[in-house]
This record gives C-alpha cells, structure tokens and sequence, in this order.
C-alpha cells in the first residue's frame, strides 16, 4: 500500500481509532530497538551541550518552573 493510500485511510479514523494508530506505530518502534540516525551537526550540538552542562556553563531549569511558563503562555 502506497503512503497516499494510507493516509486516506488514516482519514477515515475517528480520532480514537487514530490516537490508538500512534500508539501502536510507537510501540512498533520500541520494540525495534532501532537506533534513529542522527545527523552530524545534532552530534556536535549534544556534545557542546553536554560539555556545557558539566563545566557548570549551562542554566538550568527546574521542570515545574517550564510547565508552568508553558501553561501560561498557551492559556
């Protein structure tokens, strides 16, 4: 089946039937144990990050803090 095909029968889903879709795509993925390529400069950028982090250099958030924020700001 072509991707188009599946689309329109995706479309066909109520939204239930398409959330249960997405999971169950995502645990066929897990069960892969696939390792996602990751691109050259998403390498680079996670391992200035990481060297950030552990030289003291980066501020850190507190996770309630965020959501909060987030919260706010999408209200």
């Amino acid at each position: 089946m072509r991707p188009s095909e599946i689309i329109k029968e995706i479309d066909k889903l109520d939204l239930p039937e398409k959330l249960k879709l997405v999971e169950d795509i995502w645990d066929s993925i897990a069960k892969s144990n696939s390792i996602l390529p990751m691109q050259d400069w998403q390498k680079i950028e996670l391992e200035k990050r990481y060297k950030d982090y552990k030289c003291g250099q980066l501020k850190l958030h507190d996770w309630n803090e965020v959501h909060e924020g987030l919260r706010k700001k999408y209200k």
